[in-house]
């Protein structure tokens, strides 16, 4: 991978801001990106959605690139892949192109951030685009599975909330609203500017300081605590005529700040990331009820998770969910054999450096860190490191600790199925 050694160079100003350089010297591209502290976790039930929708609304002029059409051309004329998404932590701006671009990269992405305006014009019609995002993702079962499994796990909560928010919400939102929360959120002391790629950092750091010197002070705001009191299991079943049931078992696990993250990330592996996996093994290979079967982690601050999803045949849901209870048991009972666990380490480490190669991607992993406020930004060789020590009796220390039934949460989506009977099978 390009220049790997060198690793990054990290900046604070005065105001707080800071800024992440990441030089690839044999990396024809340049990224930039902005990020912020913002995201659905520090929104309320009343204005869940303002984060994604400011975000939209921010592409949507500044006083010197009064409209998004001029803002759109720019970015294209500079042969630039750019974009911008909001999670429940952070959102984030940014765009890519040759590295002989890098200045009006900056430019382009700290105008955007710093000076939007807002239109009010835009922001009636942007409502139209986001309902029908909204509408998008209600459309697809997997998408609304893993929204539903967030409500069963953090109910009442911000991390159960969509990011998107509800339509009623969208179509209530005034300019006003986005003033008020850009105010509160888009401050230098919460803000990350990442710049990757092939790039002279001095003159980087030079640039990013000068453009961001004004930018609003302010620390970050305070993201409401995440409680996890799970004491019995959750099932939510949405009823949708599909030619398939969409399912995800979800479970509380570690906060990204965790020393077990290392052994979760390794036994996610092992359950349900690749071909080999346990779970494709189990439920396409042996079973022959699905098409994918996989395994992902939520990492936030304050709270984590490993959700196990598969879209089955509709009326083998039942043999579904108890064939993936049966390979939880194995992992907390039995330890994994060397050779499986090395296969896993290998693969996680392997995909990570892979992820790894393009600018946009190494950036935002230092970045990220860096807005997250971790302890020590590391590597991708230290995390890899990390990674290759995990043993087998960690990895079947964190399946017992997190595999069980009172932390067993399950979201369907699919034809007709009774919520009683589903909840008799969550059962460790």
């Amino acid at each position: 991978m390009a220049n790997m050694k060198k690793t990054f160079t990290k900046t604070v100003l005065d105001n707080g801001l800071r800024i992440i350089t990441v030089p690839m010297t044999n990396n024809q591209t340049t990224t930039v990106m902005v990020l912020v502290e913002a995201g659905s976790n520090y929104e309320n039930a009343q204005n869940n959605g303002v984060s994604h929708f400011l975000e939209h609304m921010c592409f949507k002029g500044t006083a010197s690139r009064p409209s998004s059409a001029i803002i759109n051309y720019e970015l294209d004329a500079l042969g630039s892949a750019s974009n911008a998404f909001t999670g429940s932590e952070l959102t984030g701006y940014w765009a890519k192109a040759h590295h002989a671009k890098t200045d009006e990269l900056i430019d382009v992405i700290s105008d955007i951030f710093l000076n939007s305006t807002l239109p009010p014009k835009e922001m009636e019609k942007e409502k139209g685009v986001i309902i029908e995002e909204i509408n998008m993702y209600e459309d697809d079962p997997r998408s609304k599975a893993a929204e539903m499994i967030d409500q069963v796990m953090y109910p009442g909560q911000a991390a159960g909330r969509p990011i998107a928010g509800p339509r009623e919400n969208i179509v209530k939102m005034v300019r006003q609203d986005f003033v008020d929360y850009k105010q509160k959120h888009y401050t230098a002391g919460a803000t990350t500017v990442m710049v990757a790629g092939k790039i002279d950092e001095q003159k980087v750091i030079d640039k990013v300081s000068q453009l961001f010197k004004d930018a609003p002070s302010g620390d970050p705001a305070k993201m409401p605590e995440t409680k996890v009191d799970q004491t019995t299991p959750g099932v939510k079943v949405l009823e949708k005529d599909t030619d398939q049931t969409h399912l995800v078992l979800g479970f509380h696990a570690y906060n990204r700040y965790d020393a077990k993250v290392a052994p979760l990330k390794v036994l996610s592996t092992i359950l349900g990331v690749g071909m080999s996996s346990r779970l494709f093994q189990k439920m396409r290979e042996e079973l022959g009820i699905c098409y994918y079967a996989r395994s992902a982690l939520d990492l936030s601050r304050g709270y984590g998770s490993i959700a196990l999803a598969a879209g089955v045949t509709n009326d083998r849901l039942e043999e579904a969910i108890e064939g993936i209870v049966s390979e939880l048991k194995k992992l907390a009972s039995e330890l994994v054999s060397e050779k499986e666990l090395q296969k896993a380490k290998d693969h996680r480490v392997g995909n990570m450096f892979m992820h790894l190669e393009s600018s946009n991607n190494l950036g935002e992993f230092y970045a990220a860190q860096e807005l997250y406020h971790d302890e020590k930004i590391k590597t991708p060789d230290e995390r890899a490191r990390e990674i290759q020590a995990v043993t087998a009796e960690q990895v079947r220390s964190v399946a017992r600790e997190i595999f069980k039934t009172n932390n067993m949460n399950l979201a369907v989506v699919g034809p007709k199925q009774d919520e009683a009977t589903l909840l008799k099978l969550l059962s460790l």
